[in-house]
C-alpha cells in the first residue's frame, strides 16, 4: 500500500515508473465466493469475527490524519464510526465524500500494531470491496521491528477502481519497494469482485510467502525471486492493516463516474499457525 508501489507485476515484473501498463494476466476462472478450507494441521491463534457492535480496542488502532501517507491519497482518516463500525457481523470501512479537515473525504484505516502481530501461519480475510475510479481498498501487513521499507511489506490483497476485475499481490524490502515492488495479479470478474465476498489470504512460512484468492493459490514468492543483493525481511513479527484509500499516485483520482459513499465489508480476519510456528 505504500506509494504506487503495489502497482503488482505477472510472474516477477519490475516496474520503471508509476502509471506504466499494467500487465495482462492470463483469464481465469472466478473462484467460487464461499468455499470449506480444511485447516488441517493448522490452528486457529486468533479472529476477529466482527460479531460484536464496536471494533474490539484489543485488536485495532486508528491511523488519523490527511497527509497523503506517501500515496497522493485525498482522504481523511478518522475514527468516527461514520468511517469504520461494526454492523451485521461485519467491520464497515466506508469512504465518504464529505468536507472534513480540509479535505474532500473520509475513510479510516485500522491496524493491529502492538496488539496482534504474528511471524508465519495463514492470515486470511473474508472480504467484499467497494469499487470505482480512484477507491483503493488494501489488507495488508508491515514489519513491526524497523521503518518501511527495511521492515517490509506483503499486500495480501488491493484492488483498484481503475482495473475493476483485478486483485494484486506484492511484496516491498529494502531495495524492491516502492514502484520496485514484486508481486502479480489475479484476474476475476468485476462484478464478483463488488458483489460477492472472497477470501484472500497468504500462506507464509520462512523463505516463503504463497499467495490465495478462495481455493486457488494464485502467487508464490520466495528469496530467489527477489532482486539480486537485496534482502528477505520477512522473518519476523508483523501486523495487520485495513484500509480504504481514496485517489492516489496508483489508482488516480475519483471522476464523476465514482459513486459515494463506498464500503469495504469485512466478515472477518483470522490467523493460523502450524505446530512449530
Amino acid at each position: 500500500m505504500k506509494c504506487t508501489a503495489i502497482l503488482a507485476m505477472v510472474g516477477i515484473l519490475f516496474l520503471n515508473a508509476c502509471g506504466s501498463a499494467l500487465p495482462q494476466a492470463s483469464a481465469t476462472p472466478a473462484p467460487t465466493p464461499t468455499y470449506a478450507w480444511n485447516p488441517q494441521g493448522w490452528n486457529l491463534v486468533w479472529s476477529d469475527e466482527f460479531d460484536g457492535t464496536t471494533i474490539n480496542p484489543k485488536n485495532w488502532v486508528f491511523d488519523k490524519g490527511g497527509n497523503g501517507w506517501g500515496n497522493v491519497e485525498m482522504e481523511y482518516y478518522t475514527d468516527r464510526p461514520e468511517n469504520a463500525r461494526v454492523e451485521s457481523g461485519n467491520l464497515i470501512i466506508e469512504a465518504r465524500q464529505e468536507k472534513y479537515e480540509g479535505l474532500a473525504y473520509t475513510s479510516a484505516r485500522l491496524n493491529s500494531r502492538g496488539l496482534q502481530e504474528f511471524q508465519y501461519g495463514r492470515i486470511e480475510a473474508r472480504m467484499k470491496l467497494p469499487f470505482g475510479q480512484g477507491i483503493w481498498p488494501a489488507f495488508w501487513m508491515l514489519g513491526s521491528n524497523a521503518s518501511w521499507p527495511l521492515g517490509g511489506e506483503m499486500d495480501i490483497m488491493e484492488y483498484v477502481g481503475k482495473t475493476p476485475d483485478t486483485v494484486y499481490q506484492t511484496v516491498h524490502g529494502p531495495g524492491y519497494s516502492g514502484n520496485k515492488g514484486v508481486g502479480s495479479h489475479f484476474v476475476l470478474g468485476a462484478d464478483t469482485l463488488k458483489n460477492d465476498f472472497h477470501i484472500y489470504a497468504i500462506e507464509w512460512a520462512p523463505n516463503e510467502i504463497r499467495w490465495f484468492v478462495d481455493a486457488q493459490e494464485v502467487f508464490k514468492m520466495t528469496p530467489a525471486q527477489i532482486p539480486t543483493g537485496t534482502q528477505w525481511v520477512y522473518d519476523h513479527p508483523f501486523f495487520i492493516i485495513l484500509n480504504l484509500a481514496v485517489g492516489g499516485g496508483w489508482p488516480g483520482f475519483p471522476d464523476d463516474t465514482t459513486v459515494f459513499p463506498q464500503q469495504l465489508l469485512v466478515d472477518y480476519v483470522r490467523v493460523y499457525q502450524k505446530p512449530g510456528n
